[in-house]
């Protein structure tokens, strides 16, 4: 009955949800729909969910090998207490858990705008031409920055692509080379960042 389909997200954009609320369920398998009417009635008839809300706009993604959906509190009328102590009966069934216990204990924390991570600097000047090498010069430095997402996306990108020129372009929006598109300075965090542009 409930024409909202469940979106698919990454653990990463629960890392950018710092400012929200809500209950993960892990353990999910089979029709995410199936699962969201099912919860959405359960809450009802416990008196969770009140005056006929329901949650909506609820996300299904993949940690561990097992799929979890996350039923964000913003918009849907609850009795919070209540919905702790249904948590608490239900975890061995469920697994629930808050959005807000799950990133930090699980994902290694959320990520504010401020923590986006800088690109990793590398000089193509005197490298051998060899773009594997580069390309793997360029991926542990990602990597060691923390940014596997990304050496994974850079490297599907590089060999899929057809030319070396085209290849170092797609490995200079990684990492910042001398191809790199020079970039408005942003507000830094970081105090060693020159002075120069200070008034």
């Amino acid at each position: 009955m409930n024409d909202n389909t469940v979106k698919q997200i990454t653990t990463d954009d629960l890392r950018h949800m710092e400012d929200k609320e809500g209950l993960i369920l892990q353990g999910c398998g089979g029709d995410p729909q199936e699962w969201v009417d099912g919860i959405n009635g359960l809450l009802t008839e416990a008196g969770i969910l009140l005056e006929g809300s329901k949650f909506e706009d609820v996300s299904s993604f993949q940690h561990d090998g097992v799929t979890c959906l996350l039923f964000p509190f913003e918009g849907a009328k609850l009795d919070g207490s209540r919905l702790a102590m249904w948590r608490i009966q239900t975890h061995e069934q469920f697994g629930g858990t808050w959005l807000s216990d799950y990133v930090p204990n699980r994902l290694g924390g959320f990520i504010t705008q401020e923590q986006v991570p800088q690109k990793p600097k590398m000089e193509l000047a005197g490298q051998d031409g060899n773009i594997f090498g580069i390309m793997g010069r360029a991926s542990r430095l990602l990597k060691r920055s923390g940014q596997h997402e990304q050496a994974d996306e850079m490297f599907s990108r590089v060999t899929a692509c057809g030319s070396y020129y085209e290849a170092l372009n797609i490995i200079s929006e990684y990492v910042e080379t001398e191809l790199s598109p020079k970039s408005e300075p942003q507000k830094s965090t970081k105090k060693k960042e020159r002075n120069a542009h200070k008034r």
